[in-house]
């Protein structure tokens, strides 16, 4: 018999997961924070998946996070980073110990934040860090999503980790056996290689995304952009081996993500275009590439490389021209880490929560202000 799982989201990765959920014979129900994500499936109307999955199906729909906590064994968090802190905080009230909560994928750590308010009603679900999604894709409308690709492998880990082992053999229940364990959230923090990838791709290509132009991304990873991703990615394997953390190489990923062999960057991504799932670039400025992977994702990196003693030059320039473009200051805008005040910790103490998901003193929800996002 399936699981009962409950994604909070209805964009485009949390309508690929239902999917692939769907797929696997168990039962998704979808919660858009806001009501609009889901407005098109209400009264029972199917949702269609095509692409590198297919499948038609009518998911159950949440009206809230009290319900979507009620009704399901499992929850998912399926939304951009963005998104995160707003729904962990409407969602830690309801949530049980008979819970297991999954991040995919894991943000800022957004796990310890989320632990943090668990203990303080003296609730212990475990909380499994994704790496990245399980799926990519591009919702084509309220009913409809293509998937791009189902990963072939994902990087994990589990707060407090002696429930790893567990969480491992659900993971697997529900999506098969493509989870890669990986030592606390510290290693998935630096195992996210949109916020590098989607840096140099959207510097490659900002007057495309501003001009609402339809362009291949696969195609557009050019010689001079992959170049600048594979160095993006030495500063990453250089701070987790700063940190004694083992992660995967941008390569290895782009090989176990879309099925090409290993090469170039570039030459991977002209592979992929090749076979058709190379994806589409993004047709807005005020896309998660910039305004999800830059507070959520380069901020972190360079964040944790200060600690580290290997200082990231080309993350930290990538947030200052991003705020720049944007007339905006991402590094302010990660909400997470500010409710964290990690300032306050040394890198001794994110070491013990990166296995345990506790730092040494509690954090306090707070009203979020702004629009819910999906």
């Amino acid at each position: 018999m399936g699981k009962t799982v409950g994604l909070a989201g209805a964009g485009s990765i949390a309508f690929g997961t239902a999917a692939v959920l769907d797929k696997a014979g168990h039962d998704p129900m979808l919660w858009s924070p806001s009501g609009d994500g889901t407005s098109g499936l209400s009264g029972g109307a199917p949702l269609q998946a095509v692409g590198a999955l297919e499948t038609t199906f009518s998911p159950r729909i949440a009206n809230d996070a009290a319900m979507l906590a009620r009704e399901n064994d499992v929850l998912i968090i399926a939304l951009p980073g963005y998104g995160h802190k707003t729904v962990l905080d409407a969602l830690a009230p309801h949530i049980e110990d008979r819970h297991h909560v999954i991040v995919s994928s894991h943000a800022s750590l957004g796990a310890v934040y989320l632990m943090q308010l668990l203990a303080e009603r003296g609730v212990v679900a475990p909380i499994t860090a994704w790496g990245t999604t399980i799926c990519t894709g591009r919702r084509q409308s309220g009913t409809e999503v293509k998937v791009n690709t189902v990963r072939s492998r994902v990087d994990l880990c589990t707060v407090p980790d002696d429930r790893s082992a567990e969480a491992l053999a659900l993971c697997r229940e529900l999506f098969g056996d493509r989870f890669q364990p990986r030592d606390g959230l510290l290693a998935i923090s630096l195992s996210n290689l949109n916020p590098q990838n989607h840096m140099g791709i959207a510097l490659g290509n900002i007057t495309r995304m501003e001009r609402g132009e339809t362009w291949s991304q696969g195609q557009n990873v050019t010689p001079k952009v992959g170049r600048l991703l594979e160095e993006l990615d030495r500063e990453r394997l250089q701070i987790a081996q700063a940190l004694g953390l083992e992660v995967r190489t941008i390569f290895e990923h782009f090989h176990l993500s879309f099925h090409v062999p290993i090469a170039s960057i570039s030459e991977m991504n002209q592979q992929m275009h090749a076979q058709g799932n190379g994806g589409t670039g993004p047709d807005t400025a005020d896309s998660r590439y910039v305004t999800e992977d830059v507070p959520y994702g380069l901020v972190v990196t360079a964040a944790l490389g200060r600690l580290a003693g290997h200082p990231a030059p080309l993350h930290e320039a990538g947030i200052r021209i991003f705020s720049a473009m944007y007339g905006r200051d991402f590094e302010a805008e990660n909400q997470i880490l500010a409710a964290l005040d990690l300032d306050r910790f040394s890198l001794e103490d994110l070491k013990v929560a990166a296995r345990t998901g506790l730092l040494r003193q509690p954090v306090r929800a707070a009203s979020a202000s702004g629009e819910n996002q999906e």
